[in-house]
């Protein structure tokens, strides 16, 4: 039983984590993919201004998968719900199906959280004339997975690349800005800038525009890995234009990176503008699902 405080709302993500779309054995450790599992959920509730409460989690497991890979893996997701306070309230296993050459893991994580009453901060909210902000700075994932990919043979250290194998979702942001009321939109850049940024313009009924010089690229990446690459666990907020965001909230950097338009004043949801005063469409080329053409994270 999960308790839910007085003068409360209850917030509920589920996400799945597939071996060979989310991540591969021969990469990640057992203990990051815990962590990566875990981590997809507390930004949900993160992006939404909530506190994160409980898990539950659901696993479908290879039947020769070594029991010392699947302590690995729930190492990892109990060391983050310890620094979150998140309790592991329940679940289920299975065997999945196939032969022991094709049998794949497959986890799904429920997260369960709170957020005051009418505090909870929606997708659907931004306005034209609202400043759009980040958390951190973007693209670091994409980088890493990029080396992974040109060697594949070769096993990267998580410790040099935290940004991918440990993701520190924003829970503690998310928290102070709905607290505040300080953000009238808000999501998590799971998806990528540029893919997540167009489902908020679309829910909310708005278009933006990005200016690529002010968007923090992390170390190592590529304006494109920032724009479209995702699993960097950052928050994307709205706030209006005369309400000041701080510089940094938690320890963590604050950037203004564009502005949300009128639906009415672009042809496309999303424009980035590069110096030179040249503007130009950008199309969302960050994660979807069931696109024909896409490769593994």
């Amino acid at each position: 039983m999960v308790k839910i405080p007085p003068g409360r709302e209850l917030l509920v993500t589920t996400d799945f984590s597939l071996e060979g779309v989310h991540f591969r054995r021969a990469w990640h450790s057992p203990d990051s993919v815990g962590h990566r599992c875990l981590a997809r959920g507390l930004s949900d509730i993160a992006a939404m201004g909530g506190v994160p409460l409980a898990a539950f989690l659901s696993l479908a497991l290879p039947a020769k998968l070594p029991q010392k890979w699947v302590d690995g893996f729930l190492r990892g997701l109990l060391a983050l719900a310890r620094k979150h306070g998140v309790g592991l309230a329940g679940g289920d296993t299975a065997q999945s199906p196939g032969s022991p050459s094709e049998a794949k893991i497959l986890a799904d994580i429920v997260v369960v959280g709170a957020v005051p009453a009418g505090k909870s901060v929606p997708r659907s909210g931004a306005k034209p004339g609202d400043l759009i902000y980040v958390t951190g700075a973007l693209g670091a994932s994409a980088a890493t997975l990029e080396k992974m990919y040109i060697h594949p043979e070769k096993k990267l250290n998580p410790g040099k690349y935290p940004q991918h194998f440990f993701p520190e979702p924003r829970v503690a942001v998310g928290k102070f800005l709905s607290e505040r009321g300080t953000t009238n939109a808000m999501i998590d850049l799971s998806d990528g800038l540029s893919t997540d940024l167009d489902h908020l313009c679309q829910e909310s009924g708005v278009a933006a525009r990005l200016f690529a010089e002010l968007i923090p690229q992390a170390k190592g990446a590529t304006l494109l890995q920032a724009l479209h690459g995702g699993e960097d666990y950052e928050l994307l907020f709205t706030v209006p234009a005369r309400r000041k965001a701080p510089r940094s909230i938690a320890g963590v950097p604050i950037t203004r990176i564009g502005e949300i338009l009128s639906g009415r004043r672009s042809a496309s949801r999303v424009e980035l503008a590069k110096q030179g005063d040249s503007t130009e469409r950008l199309r969302p080329l960050g994660w979807e699902h069931f696109a024909l053409a896409r490769r593994p994270r």
